[in-house]
């Protein structure tokens, strides 16, 4: 009869080991040294993707800055058609105006000879006027100044 008691006790006992065991596996302290092991192995895999994600974060904030810049840029120059219009409008004038002035060189370099024409007919004439100069204004030319 001892073998059947012998077996309940060594059941006791082993009931018992595997309860502390049981018990001492899950202690808090187990569970905090647990929860350490895991966070010291994941924490720099975690850092590193933090670190990567601000970069991206930056990259993405300079281009949401060029972005709206340009279209900024792009909404002020279609505001800026009537500026357009009116330059154009005054390069249209320069130029009408231009060509006037150069029709009218044109006109009195027709009339008058250049300094250096009327020089040469003073000096063939040896200082002397035998006809009256056209580089000389005359009556008409005075009464236009």
């Amino acid at each position: 009869m001892e073998e059947p008691e012998l077996q309940l006790r060594v059941r006791r006992v082993t009931d018992k080991f595997t309860e502390s065991m049981y018990f001492l596996a899950n202690e808090p302290s187990v569970a905090l040294y647990r929860l350490q092991e895991h966070v010291r192995r994941s924490l720099p895999e975690l850092v590193q993707h933090k670190t990567d994600m601000q970069g991206v974060e930056e990259q993405c904030q300079g281009a949401i800055y060029t972005v709206e810049y340009a279209c900024s840029a792009v909404k002020s120059m279609s505001n800026s058609a009537a500026y357009f219009k009116n330059i154009e409008g005054l390069l249209r004038q320069a130029i009408s105006i231009k060509d006037q002035m150069s029709s009218l060189q044109s006109r009195r370099a027709k009339r008058a000879p250049l300094p250096f024409q009327c020089w040469m007919v003073y000096s063939v004439n040896n200082g002397r006027q035998a006809h009256p100069s056209p580089c000389e204004p005359t009556a008409s030319d005075t009464a236009r100044f």
